[in-house]
């Protein structure tokens, strides 16, 4: 293999790597999933696996993202669309943020913006989203809406089981759907979504453009000390390296995560001290 092939491997590798740890989902799940056996994809995220098309496309199938998103040379879009990626790379890095806005700014005054008075809460498992979203519904005097609930509800069948019948691509079709039924059914809500709600493009999109966004956040330690207080490693069951993974994870997503329009620190406070920040927070869009 030439330095041209290993660094194209290694690229690939890196963007696998990338895909799974923002979904939160570990190798062997990614494995089963793609029905690709885990050493190989160890090789793979190793960048020395040279897998064929057919392995690639079964893996961005079980990630959920378009075979192209894995493959760091392909420009298989329009002319508009290169001149655009080659005009962000004679950028300086510190401007990429501010024309990101300006895109998103565009795109929501093409295909319109209505977030009406719905709240939702954004960020990983252990960060107070459930329970900040049921406190300031209360306070509001609005309903509270816990998404994952919702999916439950509308396809009769717990999250494990339902994962488990239709794989996690088919897990967040459900996702994109129930957000679209909630959207349409509530204009003023209090929201909490999965933390891995940012992985699909589409569905986070839906949210940013139909909802006032806030990502709840904590420090690592503290949501790994919450998760265990709640009796649940989702989604690092059976995984000896839980710390390393939820890192990881939210590594993966926090450029994601900081798309939303505000963010709240939790670590080190009391729920009602969130609370109040949270409240002054989301009031001035409560008056629009």
């Amino acid at each position: 293999m030439n330095r041209g092939d290993a660094a194209f491997g290694a690229e690939i590798g890196k963007l696998v790597r990338l895909g799974r740890a923002k979904r939160g989902m570990t190798r062997r799940q990614l494995a089963q999933d793609s029905r690709t056996s885990e050493r190989y994809l160890a090789q793979i995220e190793g960048g020395a696996g040279n897998p064929s098309i057919v392995v690639m496309r079964a893996i961005a199938e079980a990630l959920d993202v378009p075979l192209v998103e894995l493959l760091p040379l392909s420009r298989g879009r329009s002319a508009d669309f290169g001149r655009i990626l080659d005009i962000l790379q004679r950028l300086p890095t510190a401007e990429l943020p501010a024309i990101a806005d300006l895109i998103e700014q565009r795109v929501e005054r093409v295909n319109g913006a209505d977030r009406a008075r719905r709240i939702a809460l954004i960020g990983l498992r252990g960060a107070g989203k459930s329970t900040l979203g049921r406190m300031l519904a209360d306070k509001l005097g609005f309903k509270f809406i816990e998404l994952d609930r919702v999916i439950e509800q509308e396809y009769g069948a717990s999250l494990p089981l339902l994962i488990e019948m239709s794989g996690l691509a088919g897990f967040r079709r459900y996702e994109r759907a129930a957000l679209e039924h909630v959207v349409a059914e509530n204009e003023t809500a209090v929201i909490a979504t999965a933390g891995g709600i940012v992985s699909n493009p589409q569905t986070y999109g839906l949210l940013l453009r139909r909802t006032h966004t806030v990502w709840i956040s904590a420090r690592p330690e503290e949501h790994m000390s919450r998760v265990m207080r709640q009796g649940d490693f989702r989604p690092m069951a059976k995984n000896r390296e839980a710390m390393s993974d939820l890192v990881a994870i939210l590594d993966a997503r926090r450029k994601d995560y900081a798309r939303a329009e505000a963010r709240l620190e939790t670590s080190g406070v009391t729920a009602e001290q969130s609370l109040a920040k949270l409240t002054k927070i989301v009031t001035p869009w409560l008056k629009r």
